[in-house]
């Protein structure tokens, strides 16, 4: 199993730090996602006001959080793992070495499309829990940087036998511009000034949501919605 791994990989960075931050973010990443399943959403979108099941004492807590709207509480999110990428290009230059160029380029535009959509495209109507977007904001941060630094130190390792990158980075592009269109099309689901939650339709909204807190959407949508579609799934369309 390590060899095939190999082929397509690099061997694991000469860093304790990073390599002890791997073993923490596998765990973090699967808890966070069946908190999402379990209802304990993190509080942005249509789950700001969302406590879960734990009761009275958990709604006073909420009520005692501090909040800002949520373009605001989106752009704390985004902007600093942006200003972080830009940053480690001139940290990090590529000096010729085409996988920092790319990954360093996939982040940044990845971020800046996520700006100009909270700025441009995107229409609210909720508010965002600050400490929300602060965790968020400093996951995205420091997943940015572990990933350009880890590239960096991959520098002089052997290549991977199998050179993915520019596959890569072509389904980076496809996936980005589809997200930008889906995006669009929830905008278009809203007129100006309108703050109701609509049914996604058209593109994959009928078909596919974020994977852990999908289910909780579909739950969502649910008790929000008579006429919502039996057969808009979760996860697997058509069947879960």
């Amino acid at each position: 199993m390590e060899s095939i791994f190999l082929k397509v990989a690099f061997s694991p960075p000469p860093s304790l730090f990073l390599n002890a931050l791997s073993v923490i973010n596998l765990p973090s990443f699967a808890i966070s996602g069946f908190s999402e399943l379990r209802g304990q959403n993190l509080q942005y979108s249509k789950f700001w006001s969302n406590v879960g099941n734990n009761g009275i004492a958990a709604q006073k807590s909420n009520k005692e959080q501090a909040k800002v709207d949520s373009r605001m509480g989106m752009l704390i999110c985004y902007t600093p793992a942006f200003l972080a990428s830009v940053a480690l290009f001139l940290l990090f230059p590529h000096e010729g070495n085409v996988r920092i160029l790319l990954l360093n380029s996939a982040l940044a535009l990845h971020f800046l499309k996520r700006i100009f959509e909270v700025l441009f495209v995107h229409k609210y109507s909720g508010r965002m829990v600050l400490n929300t977007a602060i965790i968020i904001s400093l996951s995205y941060l420091t997943s940015t940087s572990t990933m350009i630094y880890a590239q960096h130190l991959s520098q002089g390792l052997p290549e991977p036998q199998v050179d993915l990158k520019y596959i890569g980075f072509l389904l980076f592009f496809i996936g980005i511009s589809g997200n930008f269109y889906h995006h669009y099309i929830l905008s278009r689901l809203r007129q100006k000034g309108d703050k109701k939650y609509k049914i996604p339709k058209g593109a994959l909204g009928t078909m596919f949501y974020l994977v852990g807190r999908s289910c909780a959407t579909r739950e969502w949508y649910l008790s929000k919605f008579e006429d919502f579609p039996q057969n808009v799934k979760a996860l697997i369309p058509y069947l879960f």
